[in-house]
């Protein structure tokens, strides 16, 4: 996603439903994710190997308060403070903002039951699941975060790469829309000096190396 002002990028992650067993807390589902992260990738971002990210807005909705004092995790007095205490942990050194929502996702018609019977009806995994299940999933807890962070400058890259390599002249069409070339090749600048704007060292390594190669 690109920001109104087209001067920031950000990459969206979700977990739907958020893996949380039925009557635990955030910190009893988060301490699972110790070396992982609890979301996958929307965006079409690879996982690089460079982890962190540079800032990050994330909401959790539909995941109990109850809590159990066995951990640093536990001990914070609301599942905000939990929250917040993770993102920190894992992405040190990031800007973080977390928001937690009380009401949970709805799912009811005419909402996809594509969920595994593993769930209870409020989306949260259950200890014993039934042999057989036929009742519907009517909400789920979320996690969501859009995150700006190194993973984006491949992506942006990527982006500037396949756009340089099109052959303009095959598109009249566009260019008879309105679009001048000279506007089409600042625009390709713009979206080159964009992507460096998310390089960290290792990516600046890796982009000479791809410069070498070509």
């Amino acid at each position: 996603f690109v920001t109104p002002s087209l001067t920031q990028v950000v990459a969206a992650w979700a977990s739907v439903p958020f893996p949380a067993l039925r009557g635990h807390s955030l910190p009893d589902a988060l301490r699972a994710y110790q070396q992982d992260l609890p979301w996958k990738p929307l965006s079409s971002c690879r996982d690089g190997k460079v982890s962190g990210c540079f800032a990050q807005s994330v909401v959790l909705r539909g995941v109990c308060k109850e809590k159990r004092p066995t951990s640093p995790l536990h001990a914070c007095e609301s599942t905000e403070q939990a929250l917040q205490r993770y993102l920190h942990a894992a992405f040190p050194g990031a800007f973080s903002t977390s928001h937690v929502l009380e009401q949970p996702c709805s799912t009811l018609p005419p909402y996809p039951q594509f969920f595994s019977p593993l769930l209870s009806r409020q989306g949260f995994l259950l200890d014993n699941p039934p042999s057989h299940s036929s009742a519907a999933v009517e909400s789920i807890p979320v996690l969501a975060a859009l995150q700006s962070s190194p993973v984006l400058h491949a992506l942006l890259c990527s982006l500037y790469k396949d756009l340089r390599k099109l052959n303009t002249r095959r598109w009249a069409s566009f260019f008879a829309a309105g679009v001048e070339q000279d506007d089409f090749q600042e625009a390709l600048e713009e979206l080159r000096t964009l992507s460096q704007c998310y390089e960290t060292g290792f990516e600046a390594d890796e982009s000479e190396d791809e410069a070498d190669s070509d």
